[in-house]
């Protein structure tokens, strides 16, 4: 594999966050999700470990609404000093719609630290790239369809009916921007306790097709990406739970969960 090629595959890992493998069956035909629960004003407190259980680092998700545009940011801290910072800018009058999308990995934690800013209106994905000391840039334009999906995969799966499905576009940057495919399932529920009170989460996985809508394979990893599972909470207000899955290619898989704040100095 080139150097070229090395650096375009982890920046596609950065612009995959939540991709997965998923279930066997036909996927439903591509298209935007429609808005059931529409999206405001949140702060949300977040913490990440390794499966074991070692803590990586803690941060925010902040989201505002002004009309029907959303702009969402999640911002992880790492204890090492490392930070990830993920803003999506989106519509939502009848579906989610992205508008903007920008993704930064920097520090020790990563292997190649990154910046990827995807325009849909332009059609314009930036890709800043540190490997082995050396910064590349590079500025390409790409037609979107509708349903792409950079940063939303998580509002589409709090959006879809019990038990449904979905299929979706998304950006990959590598080695040059193009679109792939994401195919979204239901993998059974599972029990967690609210203190004494027995509650369900649905898992989803998510199966990266990387023949894309394109039908040809994507040159951008050398095997299927390794599984990712998103939970999210049954009810009357979906809402995510915890995410297991890898942040970068070729790194271990980490738990994303919500949390709460301890109080004291």
């Amino acid at each position: 594999m080139t150097e070229t090629r090395k650096a375009g595959a982890r920046v596609q890992a950065l612009l995959a966050f939540l991709t997965v493998l998923a279930p066997q069956g036909a996927a439903p035909p591509r298209h935007p999700v429609p808005v059931k629960y529409p999206e405001g004003i949140t702060h949300g407190f977040l913490t990440l470990h390794t499966l074991s259980g070692e803590h990586l680092a803690d941060g925010d998700l902040f989201q505002t609404a002004r009309g029907d545009q959303v702009t969402a940011r999640m911002e992880l801290r790492f204890k090492d000093g490392s930070l990830e910072e993920e803003t999506t800018v989106f519509s939502q009058r009848g579906h989610f719609a992205l508008l903007r999308y920008r993704m930064v990995q920097k520090g020790p934690a990563f292997p190649s630290p990154s910046e990827i800013d995807v325009d849909v209106p332009k059609g314009s994905v930036t890709a800043r790239v540190v490997e082995k000391g050396k910064e590349s840039v590079s500025t390409e334009h790409l037609d979107m369809p509708p349903d792409v999906s950079n940063g939303l995969v998580v509002i589409a799966i709090k959006n879809l009916a019990p038990g449904g499905r979905a299929a979706l576009s998304m950006v990959a940057a590598a080695p040059k921007p193009r679109l792939i495919g994401l195919d979204i399932a239901p993998a059974g529920s599972e029990p967690y306790r609210l203190g004494g009170i027995a509650r369900k989460a649905v898992k989803y996985v998510v199966k990266v097709d990387l023949k894309g809508v394109e039908g040809v394979v994507a040159p951008i990893v050398g095997k299927q990406p390794p599984d990712t599972s998103i939970w999210i909470t049954e009810g009357e207000a979906p809402t995510f739970a915890k995410m297991e899955g890898p942040f970068y290619v070729g790194g271990p898989l980490w738990r994303l969960e919500l949390t709460a704040p301890t109080w004291g100095p």
